[in-house]
């Protein structure tokens, strides 16, 4: 949830847009703030913000989650103009309200920031369960992504063994040996050394977790649960992280489509908040026919616009950006 279509890509390409695109031409309309909104758009404050957000004619409070629930997924609890290296935030400025109530509600402590890159604010410290959370995202990330290299042929039936058995305990290879006796079809052979993996991953997390509570409760534990976690599986979730990158994320196939999905993002982001600041034109009326009521585009500030055409953009999946883009450019019509 929150992440726009072709993932990371996406990121890159609604950033940039702002960064040394034509959205440079929007900077003098807003706040420092808000553009550091739009200049580090991320998925994990997208999120906060599906959950959170009233948009127009839905219910006060968005999804009227519970206020541990929103907390734990907001990993980086401070907002964008906070960003120093890491270009992380856990919520946008139409959201920091919502999540100063939840911090004061949770008793989460709010740091103040003096020598921060906007010269003051506040940091929130992380909610515990939000360790846990981030941990099930390690975890199914890397490991699923090494099953699903294997079944698009990325990765051989040799290499993604080695790795998942690099979690299993060599006393416990027999053991995957004589399951492999029985079961015979290969991609099942996988399933059942990524579950093993999985299981592993989590018993070390779970046990980091408890031997750490104290240092998580108080706000002092450094790092994700996957950093402190037995040096042997630490070893293997490194191992699949190195395949991934130079195996996985930089294969042909993979670039091709980032390259194309940032094509395809770049174009609509520049044509829909054109028609956003500029809904006079005729072109801009024909475009944003195309987007749902729910999304305010003609709100009143230039920030509230880019953001609810950001909302559209990138709750569309990659088909749809696709089919709508090629639609637009004329590449595919509908049935007359």
């Amino acid at each position: 949830m929150g992440n726009p279509p072709f993932g990371h890509s996406g990121e890159r390409a609604i950033c940039s847009y702002f960064r040394e695109g034509d959205g440079l031409q929007y900077k003098p309309q807003m706040s420092d703030a808000e553009w550091a909104d739009v200049t580090h758009f991320d998925g994990n404050a997208n999120a906060f913000r599906l959950l959170t957000h009233t948009f127009k004619g839905r219910r006060p409070g968005g999804f009227v989650m519970t206020y541990s629930t929103l907390a734990s997924i907001v990993k980086y609890p401070w907002p964008a103009i906070q960003c120093t290296k890491k270009p992380k935030f856990g919520f946008f400025q139409q959201e920091q309200e919502a999540y100063e109530r939840i911090a004061a509600e949770l008793g989460i402590p709010l740091v103040a920031q003096e020598a921060s890159p906007a010269g003051g604010g506040w940091r929130g410290l992380r909610h515990p369960l939000v360790y846990l959370v981030e941990a099930a995202d390690d975890i199914c990330y890397e490991i699923m992504d090494i099953e699903d290299a294997h079944k698009l042929r990325l990765l051989t039936t040799e290499e993604t063994k080695e790795l998942l058995l690099g979690f299993i305990p060599a006393e416990r290879h027999e053991r995957a040996k004589e399951v492999f006796d029985h079961v015979t079809d290969v991609n099942e052979q996988i399933v059942y050394l990524r579950s093993s993996a999985i299981g592993t991953l989590e018993h070390e997390c779970v046990r980091t977790f408890v031997e750490h509570e104290q240092e998580i409760l108080d706000g002092t534990f450094t790092g994700s649960l996957v950093d402190h976690i037995s040096p042997d599986v630490r070893a293997a979730y490194e191992r699949c992280q190195q395949v991934s990158v130079r195996k996985i994320y930089r294969s042909k196939d993979v670039l091709d489509i980032e390259l194309a999905g940032y094509r395809i993002i770049s174009q609509l982001i520049d044509l829909f908040t054109t028609a956003a600041m500029h809904p006079e034109r005729e072109y801009s009326k024909l475009l944003l026919a195309r987007v749902s009521s729910q999304y305010e585009v003609d709100a009143d500030t230039p920030y509230a616009r880019i953001m609810a055409v950001l909302d559209y953009i990138s709750g569309m999946t990659d088909v749809f950006a696709l089919d709508l883009y090629r639609k637009i450019n004329g590449e595919s019509l509908p049935m007359i």
